[in-house]
């Protein structure tokens, strides 16, 4: 693991890299720091062999994260420049372009620009009492890390509007019902153990196979049916020819646990 005083940890461990947010006193509001080494840090694993699955967390009882650190001190430019600056430094998407699972385990407060990173994960699943909401509007902004993007796409223009447009709060039995969250923890103390068996559970099945689901599922959503069609059938028929597909027949018919390589 990292230095402690670091604002981004990690921890691998049997293939799955444990990211968390560490920043607790501040409710892990993100600064420079972070926009710059979450990314670089996931893109790293991205690249690992050694990773096949990403948790990424909050450290702290506050919560998840609560957006951009309001008291990092920041000089406004023209529109322009403002403009030059949120494009270059689009870290947000960056992370929704890990290759890999990423798993979003939330807990506590996942408001602004904390709630767009958790949209940016693949799987979210949040711990009772976590409470998710976009405040932008209010402040005279609008999201701008991809919530009006990405939310309307997850839980539907209707839902997605109501949460920018008024500012209230969903609680984590809503962000459920409204799909905003897949998944449901009982005891917010076992949210990370629930987190890991899940990213156990998916680092133990072939890597390509799941890199491939991941690449149809989101690339479709950007497509036409018949081009999201056609994406799939040709990663199907990748996959037909690998090592690990024929592994996981013949473990199948010997009735054993499949080793599975990437191959």
């Amino acid at each position: 693991m990292s230095s402690a005083g670091e604002p981004v940890l990690m921890t691998l461990r049997e293939k799955v890299a444990q990211v968390t947010l560490n920043r607790p006193e501040v409710g892990n509001a993100f600064n420079d720091a972070v926009r710059q080494g979450l990314p670089d840090l996931l893109e790293q694993l991205d690249r690992d062999p050694q990773c096949a699955v990403i948790v990424l967390h909050g450290a702290g009882e506050r919560g998840f994260c609560v957006g951009a650190d309001i008291k990092e001190s920041r000089l406004i430019g023209t529109s322009v420049q403002e403009r030059r600056r949120l494009l270059d430094n689009a870290w947000i998407d960056r992370v929704a372009r890990i290759s890999k699972p990423v798993i979003g385990a939330l807990h506590g407060y996942c408001l602004g620009g904390g709630l767009e990173l958790a949209l940016a994960c693949d799987i979210r699943m949040a711990a009772r009492g976590t409470v998710f909401g976009l405040p932008e509007t209010g402040l005279g902004l609008i999201p701008g890390g991809g919530g009006t993007q990405r939310l309307p796409r997850l839980v539907g223009l209707g839902r997605a509007l109501d949460m920018m447009l008024s500012g209230d709060r969903v609680d984590a039995e809503q962000a459920l019902a409204m799909g905003l969250v897949s998944r449901l923890c009982d005891d917010p103390n076992g949210l990370l153990t629930q987190a890991q068996a899940l990213a156990n559970r998916i680092a133990a099945r072939p890597p390509t196979a799941t890199a491939y689901a991941k690449e149809a599922a989101k690339s479709g959503m950007e497509m036409e049916l018949l081009a999201g069609l056609t994406l799939e059938k040709t990663l199907f028929s990748l996959l037909m020819a690998t090592e690990d597909r024929a592994e996981a027949a013949l473990a199948f018919k010997e009735k054993r646990a499949p080793r599975f390589t990437g191959s």
